[in-house]
């Protein structure tokens, strides 16, 4: 079909030539069929449009390139020149703030790259990057157009590269909203954070099909990378939703805690919760047995504003949280042990996570405040093996790397090496503070005493008898709550119903913090 027959209007004057555009204008937002749409609808699907409509402020989108057209022949593609060429780019508004988004069409070329819709994509990080401002991709695509062979590979290529670029400068968000197979599944990867849909989106290196031809393993797409898989198993997605509605309200609710790039601080807001606000349920909250668990969410919700909190991989590696959250409206981030969940021991899972957001906490100058209840790092021949020792250094060296605001409080247990990990006043802490419920030491009690006094208890005529008594001598000697704080390890034991207080207090002296890092072209952290 030709131009003027998709475009049957007059153009003998400016009234026709704005008469035509409005024609090819109003074409690009019906997209290219009413049957495309309703399979997209069928597969409980919302169309690209509709998708940025539901991300970006009512009325804020601008539109860029709607009018290109891949230029590539053979295969049939010469005869099919849908605009937009199955990307939409563009930018607009979210909570009044600028944010750079593309979105896949799948109902074009089932939202496959090609040249020119890499092109575009191309050019909208490069505006994100120079304007300074988030990036969002909307991702519903088949991977590499086949028909265009290596241009379509050459032009993830160029997405790759710029992900990389835009690290730590810019927030990057991917949503996933559909398939994403092949190479296509690295772009999301190296990005911030991945959101996902249930039984709608997959992300896979390689499909059941081949998986099946190559192992013999018969497995579902959403078993091979749904959002459950991702967001409990492998630890690819961020978030999970079942519904893309209340994925991309999750996705606004996120820019909200974050700086437009990385030489601004994150937006403060005006809060009702006042800062003096006293903790005393936190008395309860937290057993003063280290051996009784608890839920340490309810701390956070009880410290933070209006216990509102943003939880990030909250289904993986669940014995550690990392949050984003408020104090007195100052954005902050919280990495905090969770005893409900293999009593808060950290392990290679644990450390990669809490490692991966302290560096991003750090990219874009948010603070960080690190709750300690660990018994320390969890033992065992897999985790040796799977390599415990580099994951565990993944997390010390965020934490020693990091710039920003840096505050610890130890409720109960750190022990070992991972209460050094932990954003201990020896790798850099600004501030360490202590509950009076505090164990600090190399070991439990119990261990320690096993170790330490082994030949009087096994020489004892009542070994059990003189093992108590070595672990109540121990825990008096070593492990009372203000040995550290006697030693200068801990700026103060302070009252649980304090906290908040404190919290806010510290952080609004830290404000100004300034750290210069050793000049060098970057650090080359552990993997």
């Amino acid at each position: 079909m030709s131009f003027l027959e998709e475009v049957p209007v007059e153009v003998n004057d400016a009234r026709g030539r704005v008469a035509e555009l409005r024609a090819i204008r109003e074409q690009v937002l019906r997209g290219p069929s009413e049957r495309a749409t309703e399979a997209q609808r069928a597969k409980g699907k919302l169309t690209a449009r509709e998708r940025i409509a539901l991300l970006l402020d009512e009325g804020s989108f601008n539109e860029v390139e709607p009018l290109r057209r891949h230029r590539a022949t053979g295969f049939g593609l010469e005869a099919k020149k849908p605009y937009t060429d199955g990307v939409i780019t563009g930018w607009g508004t979210v909570h009044g703030r600028t944010v750079f988004v593309y979105a896949h069409d799948f109902r074009i070329f089932g939202g496959a790259l090609g040249e020119a819709h890499a092109t575009k994509i191309h050019k909208i990080m490069d505006m994100a990057i120079s304007s300074g401002a988030p990036l969002v991709s909307l991702n519903d695509g088949a991977g590499a157009r086949i028909q265009e062979g290596v241009s379509a590979l050459a032009g993830y290529g160029g997405i790759f590269q710029r992900n990389t670029r835009a690290s730590g400068v810019i927030p990057q968000i991917s949503v996933m909203l559909g398939p994403c197979a092949g190479g296509a599944a690295y772009s999301p990867a190296l990005t911030d954070f991945v959101f996902m849909v249930r039984e709608t989106s997959q992300m896979f290196i390689t499909g059941p099909d081949v998986v099946q031809a190559v192992t013999g393993e018969k497995i579902s797409q959403n078993g091979l990378g749904g959002a459950d898989v991702h967001s409990e198993v492998s630890g690819v997605s961020h978030f999970a939703y079942d519904d893309e509605q209340h994925c991309l309200e999750e996705v606004r609710y996120l820019l909200s805690l974050l700086p437009q790039n990385n030489r601004e601080n994150p937006p403060a807001t005006e809060t009702s919760d006042p800062a003096d606000r006293r903790g005393d349920v936190l008395l309860d909250l937290v057993p003063a047995d280290g051996n009784r668990a608890y839920d340490m969410r309810k701390v956070i919700e009880e410290i933070v504003d209006e216990g509102e909190y943003l939880e990030i991989h909250e289904r993986w590696a669940t014995n550690i949280i990392v949050a984003l959250s408020r104090l007195d409206g100052q954005v902050v981030g919280i990495i905090a042990n969770q005893p409900n969940s293999m009593a808060g021991v950290l392990d290679i899972a644990a450390s990669e996570k809490a490692a991966r957001f302290v560096q991003m906490c750090d990219a874009f100058n948010i603070p960080l405040i690190t709750l300690l209840d660990v018994p320390g790092f969890l033992p065992g021949v897999d985790q040796e093996h799977g390599g415990i020792i580099r994951h565990g250094a993944k997390l010390l060296y965020a934490y020693c790397n990091a710039t920003v605001p840096r505050i610890s409080l130890i409720l109960r247990k750190a022990y070992g090496g991972a209460y050094i990990v932990m954003d201990s006043q020896s790798i850099g802490a600004d501030l360490t503070y202590a509950w009076p419920t505090n164990e600090i030491a190399v070991m439990g009690a119990e261990g320690a005493a096993n170790v330490i006094f082994r030949k009087q208890i096994a020489e004892a005529d009542d070994p059990e008898a003189m093992r108590a008594r070595m672990v109540k001598e121990y825990k008096a000697e070593l492990m009372h709550p203000y040995y550290a704080a006697e030693r200068g390890l801990v700026d103060d034991v302070i009252d649980p119903a304090d906290t908040r207080e404190v919290l806010i207090r510290s952080l609004a002296m830290l404000r100004t913090k300034h750290a210069d890092l050793p000049s060098r072209k970057h650090g080359n952290p552990p993997q």
